[in-house]
């Protein structure tokens, strides 16, 4: 384990942060310094296009327990909700076509769906009828022919977004001609555009990254993970930027150490503990041989983005040459202080959270599946995103793990679990609901084309799927 040092510029700033939170808890108002405030542009005064009337003139949106503000519904990413009916069957309710593909994961806040596009729009849908409340476009996305390789066309906002309650915001990271990278915060109600900067680092090569992880939010900070295109082109390096939910101050940033790739781009992105810690997988890197560089690895960051611990398998510098890394799917967060990981090399690792192992250190491991995307999760069982397959696997007693049952082959998504019955995407564009404990197929349904990492989004009798041309809505029957 390298020693870890730590800035003294970086100790002030994270006592700052310290001092907000604190205050903010008490109620207290905070103001940034002047020079710290993001520059205006005209984009920061779009008007929102409002395709519904009778919007309400008074913010009203109030957000319970049904709502899912992430990806995955929750800081952990579990994507389990217990009081979601169970299904006799699957029917379509309503299809809307949008202005671009969509790669994140829809949103719900209050009964409205919150949907981003890869045209770099954003906008709030009604659940019960799909008709467009508003509708924010904030910038112009970046063709794929500019960039230096890649498989989005255009690339616009690929990320899933957050929202935060304590500011009323929605939170999104929008790529956009020049190129260059903007976090955006936009009222619920209305739309309109209330923070926006920046997110790329001084001397950071934004043709080269792109923020394909979904975003994070803990104590009114949004954490942003970058990886590169596919096909693994240019100088990029994985990175996560930290900035307050104000848009003022310096971002926070950790950039792994190592001379070029290990990204951190896995979709479900950075999963954050009761202590505001996160856990990020990092991709192959360019070392094959000599000192680890951190890369195929898990990592574990403080709230100021500091590295605290870390994990690599015994052969990740082979895994490094031979594109088989940890960094294709996020770690995720167990009962018992546990963190089970696994990625392209088909090894599925079970960690302490509180000392992850250094090289090899892990607590346990057996051979699972190859795995892209995000888990679900109902306590220690756990649901993996397989290449040949979604798997149920069953952490425990203590560090024992066990394989229970498997999906159809083309059923690779990433699953969420919604009462007792647990819903996957396949590669054809079919919704599949199974029963979570015995992986009985109860209902099919074709969706349209997604993308390999498309997750389902519930709430009450309903599912939200983004699709190549816009979301779909699913009943519960």
């Amino acid at each position: 384990m390298k020693i870890v040092h730590v800035h003294t510029r970086t100790l002030l700033w994270f006592s700052l942060l310290s001092l907000i939170v604190v205050l903010a808890a008490c109620n207290v108002p905070f103001s940034g310094q002047a020079s710290s405030t993001p520059t205006a542009t005209p984009a920061d005064t779009i008007t929102p296009t409002s395709l519904a009337t009778g919007v309400a003139s008074t913010p009203t949106t109030v957000t319970n327990g049904a709502d899912w503000t992430m990806y995955h519904a929750n800081a952990t990413h579990t994507g389990y909700l217990a009081n979601i009916p169970d299904p006799k069957k699957l029917t379509t309710a309503w299809n809307v076509r949008l202005d671009g593909a969509v790669y994140a994961e829809p949103l719900v806040v209050a009964g409205h769906v919150i949907v981003v596009t890869e045209g770099d729009s954003i906008y709030s849908l009604d659940a019960q009828t799909g008709q467009v409340r508003w509708h924010t476009n904030v910038g112009q996305p970046v063709p794929q022919s500019t960039l230096p390789c890649g498989n989005i066309d255009p690339l616009g906002i690929t990320s899933t977004p957050v929202y935060d309650p304590a500011t009323h915001l929605v939170f999104a990271v929008a790529e956009i001609s020049g190129p260059s990278h903007i976090l955006v915060g936009l009222n619920v109600d209305t739309g309109k555009v209330q923070m926006r900067r920046t997110v790329d680092l001084p001397g950071m090569d934004a043709r080269a990254h792109q923020q394909r992880s979904a975003l994070a939010l803990s104590h009114g900070m949004v954490y942003i993970a970058y990886g590169g295109l596919a096909g693994d082109c240019s100088d990029y390096r994985g990175t996560i930027v930290a900035a307050r939910t104000d848009g003022q101050g310096s971002l926070l940033s950790y950039i792994v150490p190592t001379a070029r790739e290990a990204g951190i781009w896995a979709p479900s992105g950075p999963i954050i503990d009761a202590a505001g810690n996160l856990y990020v997988a990092v991709g192959n890197g360019a070392s094959t041989a000599g000192a680890w560089d951190h890369s195929d690895s898990v990592l574990k960051l403080s709230p100021a983005l500091q590295l605290l611990d870390a994990f690599a398998p015994v052969q990740w510098a082979q895994e490094n040459a031979t594109d088989a890394d940890l960094g294709s799917m996020s770690p995720a967060l167990l009962p018992g202080g546990l963190i089970y990981t696994d990625g392209k090399g088909g090894t599925g690792y079970l960690l302490h959270a509180d000392a992850l192992g250094g090289i090899g250190g892990q607590a346990n491991s057996m051979t699972v599946c190859e795995a892209f995307g995000g888990t679900a999760q109902v306590g220690s069982v756990l649901y993996v995103p397989c290449v040949g397959g979604l798997r149920q696997l069953t952490i425990g007693p203590g560090t024992q793990m066990k394989l229970g049952w498997q999906a159809p082959s083309q059923v690779i998504g990433s699953p969420v679990v919604g009462g007792h019955t647990l819903y996957c995407l396949s590669a054809g564009g079919s919704l599949y609901a199974f029963d979570a404990t015995s992986g009985k197929v109860i209902a099919t349904l074709p969706v349209g084309t997604v993308s390999r990492f498309a997750t389902p989004t519930l709430y009450a009798r309903q599912i939200f799927v983004g699709t190549f041309t816009g979301i779909v809505s699913v009943n519960i029957g």
